[in-house]
């Protein structure tokens, strides 16, 4: 039985997957420690897997920033250095040393991009490290570069070298200043565990300790390009949904729901903001009923905020629902796809949603390539792939 150390910050979208990719370890005998955030260790131990704190909850981090959840979180999304700068940054030394005891003992480490503690780990106690990427966009590929403001000087998808070059270019000049702006505070840590400065920039690139990278999405988004690192591979998903942690079922309330919409042959829309970007919701909610009424179509609005289901009118909103259980009953899930919906709908108004959406309802072709990406995604099992690549570090 081997001892396996997963490592993961950030919202509910980066620890399910570490969720999913402890039990099945779990289940093929292996000794599992999911190390995360304060706030995310009741759930880890309802799903059945052993946890340590590496990180302090959101609450206690918004209190050292002296601001309320909504505040946090909306700076989280306005300023792409936010997270590293105020975040984790301050809380480095902390949860490198949490990480340190943690892994002791350990055959091997994983961990996600944002947990810069597991490189250091890894290279300080020579253990495998599997790095864990869940965004395509993280791979800073020059063949396929992230498709975000702060990369559109990038050319998309290149078809010469001459384009290859010149986002290779540019991925190095952002490398340059990542290492110029955390160097000296991520090689001070290093320096407490006996290493010495690294060559690396966080979050572009890999360690020595680095022997694996499992890319977890599915092949329904496409396959890896040519210039990722040779340890990489795409896994699939690993899925995993729940919101206490132990297996759930769905409320009377909902149950009564969707079987009024099945009845009325009358699939819902349903609206999700997640974990995190919920947090800072503002009227999402409120406007996405409008836009549903506008559109005569029942609607599901799962809201995050605390209180029993409620319905008014054809619209039931509640705290939570597992996704994998309501779904499959909608006509149209509005997500928030990187919280793009919400800061378009914030732009545009509801009339440019509520034209998106009925688009998407009237548009066959759309509903055909969802069904085929289901088909991709029901054969593959990330959880399995992923645990097995890791299992396989330690023999």
């Amino acid at each position: 039985m081997a001892r396996i150390v997963l490592a993961t910050i950030g919202s509910l979208g980066d620890l399910h997957p570490f969720i999913a990719i402890g039990r099945s370890l779990v289940a093929r005998g292996e000794r599992v420690v999911l190390a995360v955030p304060e706030d995310h260790l009741e759930k880890v131990r309802a799903a059945g897997l052993e946890g340590a704190s590496i990180l302090p909850s959101f609450a206690s981090i918004c209190t050292r920033l002296g601001l309320v959840d909504a505040e946090a979180a909306a700076k989280v999304v306005a300023d792409r250095n936010f997270v590293i700068d105020e975040i984790l940054m301050p809380s480095l030394r902390a949860s490198t040393a949490a990480l340190d005891a943690v892994a002791d003992g350990a055959d091997a480490l994983a961990g996600s991009t944002f947990a810069f503690s597991a490189a250091i780990v890894a290279e300080k106690r020579r253990l495998p490290l599997a790095t864990i990427i869940l965004q395509p966009m993280t791979l800073f590929s020059a063949w396929q570069p992230p498709v975000a403001p702060q990369f559109e000087l990038m050319r998309d998808h290149p078809q010469t070298r001459l384009g290859h070059a010149w986002n290779s270019a540019l991925l190095l000049l952002a490398r340059t200043v990542l290492r110029r702006r955390y160097a000296k505070r991520i090689d001070a840590v290093r320096a407490e565990h006996g290493l010495g400065p690294g060559r690396e920039a966080p979050m572009l690139d890999h360690g020595p300790a680095t022997a694996a990278i499992l890319c977890c999405w599915s092949s329904s988004l496409g396959m890896l390009p040519s210039d990722v690192p040779s340890t990489a591979s795409l896994t699939g998903f690993p899925f995993f949904d729940s919101e206490t942690g132990a297996d759930e079922v769905r409320t009377p309330e909902l149950e009564a729901f969707l079987d009024e919409c099945r009845r009325a042959d009358a699939a819902p829309l349903i609206f999700t903001l997640g974990s995190f970007a919920v947090v800072s919701a503002g009227r999402f909610y409120e406007d996405a009923a409008a836009v549903s009424r506008s559109l005569g179509k029942r609607a599901l609005l799962l809201t995050g905020r605390p209180g029993l289901p409620r319905r008014d009118g054809d619209c039931l909103s509640m705290h939570y629902a597992p996704h994998s259980t309501v779904f499959p009953e909608a006509s149209v899930v509005i997500h928030p796809a990187g919280i793009a919906l919400t800061i378009k709908r914030q732009r545009f108004g509801d009339a440019h949603t509520a034209s998106v959406i009925a688009h998407v309802l009237s548009n066959p072709s759309m509903a055909q390539a969802a069904q085929a990406a289901a088909d991709v995604v029901a054969g593959e099992d990330g959880a399995a792939t992923a645990a097995d690549q890791i299992a396989r570090l330690c023999s």
